[in-house]
Order: structure tokens, then C-alpha cells, then sequence
């Protein structure tokens, strides 16, 4: 259990997780000290009760397991006891899995979070086998991440209520897009489900979902876990509100893929984000310039002179050195 949510285990990462960002140099390499500025950013002034480092929005698939470590080391102690941080150790090598969760956890991880093994699609038993080993490798609490769309391979009902039976199984990311299977799993489990995809969040939370592992949170933290605390409260007309404001950024975000989008808005923040690395490009002049209309429509405006003021602050506080990124051992994907 968390160090932060060990009294809540209906939550056991709290409401609102940010699936961060991993800022890097204009010369692509890791940038921790960055990293431990916007990780300190996202917990007090966006209200983040937790964090994923090297998620898929952490650029996981192009970080080596030696960058993935100094990450994680620097995140955990910039957020201290502050919020939850939940390390992504996910590939399609259960091997490769177990060792990362392990290393997660000398790191001071709170959690893992391992998602669906990718490209070679294995079946369902094969699924049951990845997860239940890598929850054994390691004493952390896991969130399952559940997105077909990239895997290629959805978690079945069933195969999630047998899943729930393993103690640090603990809760699932849910980007399937399947209400009606989601209920199904939040009746027959006590599973934590979390959204994996914003716009979903509040009809997610209508079945039993708790909270949010986000994107657009990276700006639009606070209102998002408004909007979850009104549903919570019984205050539909609040949530639905927040959720209409919200929508052109939980759209805007994901016009093309999340990462360039995010840090593209970071970077107009003057907030630590950076390149990202291929294969993916960073946004288009067009691409900014639309995601500036979508921000816009939900309320903020990109670039404007207070917040980079603010962010110009923040980096001066927490300096600008890079990481030593020596990692002896091949870089696994």
C-alpha cells in the first residue's frame, strides 16, 4: 500500500494521477532536475495525488531501463510523502517486467503499473501468468493498464475478477472504452479503476470508477479532481458542468499523439517538458496553434506572461542539471 493512501484503500492512489511527462534537454537527453521541478508542480499546484513515471506518456518505450531508474529516484524525492508514485514497468518480456518492477521498488516507488503485453498478443492465460508474476516479483501494489487499442489484446472480465483475487492487484487503468464490461468488473471486484482516457472520466465514475490517470491534469489538474469530488458529493449538475468546460482539452490533448500535445503545452507554459524522441515528432506550428484554440475553449490560455513568470521561478528553484545517464546494460524494449 502507498505511503500516502494506506488509509484509503477504496483509492489506493488517491483521485487524480498524472501520467507525467519525462522532460527532456533540446538535446534529448533526461533532464532530472526538470523532472523533480514538474513533478513538484503537479502535486501543489495541480493537486495531483499521484504520479506515473514512465508511463506511455513517459515515453517508456524510447527511455533506457538505467533512465527510467534516475527518473523514478528524482520524482520520488521531490514529491516526498506527498502524493503516490506509481512506476511503469510494463513491457511485453515478463522477464524484462519483473525486473523493472524490482527495481522500482529499491527506488522508493509506491506502486507499479503494468500494462497489457504488447504486439505478440498473447491469450488470456498468457495474460493471467505476465501479471500474477510480475505482482509476485515485487511488494508494491500494481494497477493493471487496460488499452486494446495499442496493445492489441484486451483484458477480459473474467480474466481481471480472477486477477483481482492476487493481494497487491490492486487497481486498473481503463482505457478500453467498454462501460458496460467496466460494471461488470467493478461488481464483481473491489478493484480501484481508475480512467485511462479523460473524457471518460465522469461516465467511468458512474459505475464505480474512483478517479483519473491523465493527461490534460498536467494543466487541467485541479478542475479535473473538482469535477470528480462533485460527482463524489452527489453534485451530478457540478461534475457534468466541469466536464462540459473540460471537454475541449480533453479532446484538444489528443489530437494527435498525447505526448507531443502535452509537452507541447508545457513547453508554452515555460515549464520543464522539452523535445520528444523519435519515432514521435514534436508538434506542428498548425498543431500548437489548434491546441491553443482548444485550451482556450476550457478556460486557459497557453504562454501568457504570469505563468511563465511562475514557471521561470519554479526552475530557478530546483536548477537546471542534467542527469548522468550512463546505463552500462542495452537499452531493452
Amino acid at each position: 500500500m502507498t505511503r500516502t493512501a494506506a488509509h484509503n484503500q477504496r483509492r489506493p492512489f488517491g483521485r487524480l494521477v498524472t501520467a507525467m511527462i519525462t522532460p527532456f534537454r533540446v538535446d534529448g537527453s533526461l533532464d532530472c532536475v526538470g523532472a523533480a521541478a514538474l513533478a513538484t508542480y503537479l502535486v501543489d499546484e495541480q493537486g495531483a495525488d499521484g504520479l506515473v513515471v514512465s508511463g506511455t506518456t513517459g515515453e517508456s518505450p524510447t527511455t533506457s531501463d538505467g533512465e527510467k531508474d534516475l527518473l523514478l529516484r528524482a520524482v520520488v524525492e521531490a514529491v516526498g510523502d506527498r502524493a503516490s508514485v506509481v512506476a511503469g514497468v510494463g513491457t511485453n518480456d515478463t522477464h524484462h517486467s519483473i525486473e523493472l518492477a524490482r527495481a522500482a521498488e529499491k527506488a522508493g516507488a509506491d506502486g507499479i503499473l503494468v500494462v497489457t503485453p504488447y504486439y505478440n498478443k498473447p491469450p488470456q492465460a498468457g495474460l493471467i501468468a505476465h501479471f500474477t508474476a510480475v505482482a509476485d516479483a515485487c511488494g508494491l501494489p500494481a494497477m493493471l493498464y487496460d488499452i486494446p487499442g495499442r496493445t492489441g489484446v484486451p483484458i477480459a472480465t473474467d480474466t481481471l475478477v480472477r486477477l483481482a483475487e492476487h493481494e497487491r492487484i490492486v487497481a486498473v487503468k481503463d482505457a478500453k472504452g467498454d462501460i458496460a464490461e467496466t460494471s461488470w468488473v467493478t461488481r464483481r471486484t473491489d478493484l480501484a479503476y481508475y480512467s485511462g482516457d479523460d473524457k471518460n472520466t465522469l461516465p467511468l465514475l458512474s459505475v464505480g470508477a474512483v478517479g483519473v490517470v491523465g493527461v490534460p491534469t498536467h494543466l487541467f489538474g485541479r478542475r479535473t479532481k473538482a469535477m470528480i469530488e462533485a460527482f463524489e458529493r452527489g453534485d451530478v449538475a457540478a461534475a457534468l458542468a466541469g466536464h462540459h468546460a473540460l471537454l475541449p482539452a480533453f479532446t484538444g490533448f489528443f489530437r494527435t499523439q498525447g505526448v507531443i500535445l502535452a509537452k507541447a503545452a508545457l513547453n508554452l507554459q515555460r515549464l520543464p517538458a522539452g523535445p520528444v524522441r523519435p519515432p514521435l515528432v514534436d508538434a506542428t506550428a498548425a498543431e500548437i496553434a489548434r491546441l491553443r484554440e482548444d485550451c482556450a475553449a476550457a478556460g486557459l490560455s497557453l504562454g501568457t506572461a504570469e505563468r511563465a513568470a511562475h514557471a521561470e521561478a519554479v526552475a530557478t528553484t530546483h536548477g537546471s542539471a542534467v542527469c548522468d545517464t550512463s546505463d552500462p546494460a542495452p537499452n531493452h524494449q
